[in-house]
């Protein structure tokens, strides 16, 4: 199964939670509690987040955490990248030189294609899509259905 960690999934859902609220300052504590996610978990992703430079922070009296530019100029794949580094579904996917098999492999080039188009979808999906309602869910991709052996279709004989 193809997965983001744990913390990348806790990163979109504290970024959310800042979007949701863009125009004011946050503890982290105030983020804690109002995510679920436990205090030194948050103060972690927080503390990544400034340093990826999706967040600012200030200390002291009033301080706290912000988003460093609006929601809709913060991909998920920035989001991504900050916990995950580069995406790469295959070790050839997202740089050269990896993998000792390149330069025999036939599904290299269509595992880039593949990872081209992930990389894509985080591209366009923004934090402020993010916190929007979800629309209707999205159905997988249908496979053509191929008749079973020894079944007849309706229609032949």
């Amino acid at each position: 199964m193809l997965r983001v960690s744990k913390l990348t999934d806790y990163a979109t859902v504290v970024m959310g939670h800042l979007a949701a609220a863009a125009d004011q300052v946050h503890s982290a504590s105030e983020v804690a509690q109002g995510t679920g996610i436990a205090l030194p978990t948050t103060s972690k992703v927080l503390k990544a987040l400034v340093r990826a430079g999706l967040l600012r922070s200030a200390r002291g009296q009033g301080g706290g955490y912000i988003l460093a530019r609006p929601a809709e100029q913060i991909s998920v794949a920035q989001i991504v990248r900050s916990f995950e580094g580069p995406v790469g579904l295959t070790e050839c996917g997202s740089s050269e030189g990896l993998c000792v098999q390149e330069s025999v492999c036939s599904i290299r080039g269509n595992w880039q294609r593949i990872n081209q188009l992930v990389l894509a979808a985080l591209e366009a999906m923004t934090l402020a899509d993010m916190i929007r309602p979800a629309p209707t869910p999205i159905r997988p991709l249908a496979r053509p259905h191929t008749a079973q052996p020894g079944l007849i279709r309706a229609g032949t004989p």
